[in-house]
């Protein structure tokens, strides 16, 4: 379900989101991603869209700040990988 790049890129940067590392390898971190079912989604829109289906108030925040946020992960292909925490 997760691509290799978005497996790596969370691996790589899991400690935007988490003060500890939840995951040491690729195989932990693909196990964890599926664990918490975690989200690909394409678009800035499609985060905003998903963190106020989830109950966070995204109001006023700019897609910058979405961006910003420690559960978006920007994937290199143009989409967004959101980990909840």
């Amino acid at each position: 379900m997760y691509t290799e790049e978005c497996i790596n890129i969370f691996l790589e940067n899991q400690g935007q989101l988490f003060p500890q590392p939840v995951a040491a390898s690729y195989e932990e971190a693909e196990t964890f991603l599926e664990d918490c079912m975690a989200a690909v989604v394409d678009s800035l829109g499609e985060v905003r869209e998903y963190l106020e289906d989830m109950g966070a108030d995204v109001d006023g925040m700019s897609d910058e700040e979405l961006e910003e946020a420690s559960e978006v992960f920007a994937l290199p292909d143009g989409k967004y990988l959101i980990v909840e925490g």
